[in-house]
């Protein structure tokens, strides 16, 4: 087991309603190895389609596992429940730095020198001290835009902040900051941001206990300016605005159709269009669209598709969730669009995004439809975000849960299927796989497992501390992961920084 000689690097609060800039040691990261590729990870999962894999080239490949001898743990003021975010060569106050960002589950977003555990700036929301403490959380990961000019977090209240990503300073012309919900109290934002094109996408859901009125819905924002470019919503989908939960008929129901998937919403990347799934709630084929993969255009003005498990009403009734995590694209392959959808069933579904339930028609009331279901690892809930991978003509996905981690590899016969290539009864978060090699999080067992992703043989397990749903990153020689429940409501957390000497 690696990871010892622990460097603890505090970080501490400052006044509320402000983003205050710090000044970092200009050492850690200026002085690292040329052989190291630089690199940028900028939003959760790495890419819009979520599909886990980060660069081919991190500077870490198994043989380098043994030399992540220094760990520095990032003492921040909350708990990141969520990943990380990565952006390199920004220039802070003169210095060109590495820069990771997080927020915590009270909606401070926290920029960090990664090669010194510096805190470099902090915003924090101006209404903080009226849910601090409580129950009234994020657990979204911010995005960094790809110009490298700045980063978008989410805050409890329902709101959605644009950052320098210098200098953390909020931008307020335009119509930002941007308000997607009008009641926070009942309406979460879980999922991390997204982005497709132009613009940031945003999905809410619920709290746990799924206590109404809430509506799951998406929010299409423009980044230049703030603007709301489209809503839609999985109750009451005929109105394309901000709506009020209570007012739609059937959100007063145990659950009412949360987006809550760790990876959700995804972007197709040949199309551009939206892929969610929903979580408990009515279902009609019209206008409620409980526990359903729904298809929607880019820009989500209308809703193209959906495939509705036959079970639906069951798995409403028994709060089996569809939507506890999101669809995983999968490359083209036989002349297919494949994805994979898991949820608290215990299954995954593979589904033909060509035809969801199992037609080419519209969005309708039609149930089933997909090409396949097989167990997940263990038969667990899935309440992660698959990652896929292709390798040698092959095709990948992994999946972790609490009952174990596996593998499944795409095969054609009579049409698709997947089969398991390997599995384990660790269990664990999103897995991330970078450098060619796979990162598993075992929140249960505090432990950063490395595995070889064909075989399944591990390689190296790092320590670390307890957690939820937190997942790692890795690039520039580093691996970044954030620790913490934000079931807990803690003010305080810490961030794992294992990395290559110099780094």
């Amino acid at each position: 087991m690696t990871a010892s000689a622990t460097l603890l690097v505090a970080c501490g609060g400052h006044a509320v309603g402000a983003s205050t800039l710090q000044t970092a040691p200009t050492g850690g990261s200026a002085t690292s190895a040329a052989a190291v590729p630089e690199g940028n990870w900028l939003e959760f999962d790495y890419n819009p389609q979520r599909s886990g894999v980060g660069p081919a080239d991190t500077g870490i490949d198994a043989d380098d596992l043994g030399t992540l001898q220094t760990t520095r743990v990032v003492h921040v003021d909350g708990t990141v429940d969520a990943s990380a975010v990565e952006a390199s060569g920004v220039d802070v106050d003169g210095v060109s730095r590495d820069v990771i960002v997080v927020t915590t589950t009270y909606g401070k977003t926290i920029a960090i020198d990664p090669g010194t555990g510096a805190r470099l700036w902090e915003f924090t929301p101006a209404d903080i001290r009226s849910y601090v403490g409580s129950s009234q959380i994020t657990t979204a990961t911010p995005l960094i835009d790809p110009d490298l000019q700045y980063v978008y977090s989410v805050s409890p209240d329902g709101m959605i902040h644009k950052l320098a990503l210098a200098t953390g300073r909020e931008i307020r012309s335009g119509h930002w900051p941007v308000r997607v919900t009008f009641d926070a109290t009942h309406e979460k934002i879980a999922p991390a941001l997204n982005m497709s094109g132009p613009n940031l996408v945003v999905a809410t859901g619920g709290y746990i206990g799924d206590i109404p009125p809430y509506d799951g819905h998406v929010v299409v924002i423009d980044r230049s300016s703030g603007r709301i470019v489209n809503v839609w919503n999985a109750q009451c989908s005929d109105r394309h605005r901000l709506i009020r939960a209570g007012s739609c008929p059937g959100t007063n129901t145990n659950g009412d159709s949360a987006i809550w998937g760790r990876n959700a919403p995804v972007i197709e990347p040949d199309t551009g269009k939206i892929l969610v799934a929903t979580g408990n709630g009515p279902f009609n084929g019209s206008t409620n669209w409980g526990d359903s993969v729904l298809e929607l255009s880019p820009d989500a003005g209308r809703l193209l598709h959906n495939w509705t498990p036959r079970d639906q009403a069951q798995l409403d009734s028994s709060d089996t969730d569809v939507g506890s995590t999101a669809p995983a694209v999968l490359p083209k392959a036989g002349g297919y669009r494949l994805a994979v959808q898991g949820g608290k069933a215990g299954v995954l579904d593979l589904l033909n995004l060509n035809r969801l339930d199992g037609t080419t028609v519209r969005a309708g009331s039609r149930l089933g439809g997909q090409l396949q279901q097989i167990s997940s690892p263990g038969g667990g809930q899935v309440l992660t975000a698959p990652a896929v991978w292709s390798d040698g003509g092959r095709i990948y996905v992994f999946v972790a849960d609490d009952s174990g981690t596996a593998a499944y590899v795409l095969r054609f016969g009579h049409g698709p299927r997947l089969l398991t290539a390997w599995q384990n009864g660790t269990g664990g978060t999103s897995p991330v796989l970078a450098g060619g090699l796979l990162y598993v999080y075992d929140e249960q067992g505090g432990k950063l497992n490395v595995y070889s992703p064909t075989s399944g043989r591990l390689l190296d397990s790092l320590s670390a501390a307890g957690g939820h749903w937190n997942s790692p990153i890795v690039v520039g020689g580093r691996i970044v992961l954030p620790t913490g429940n934000a079931n807990d409501h803690a003010t305080s957390g810490q961030i794992f920084i294992y990395h290559l000497p110099g780094r």
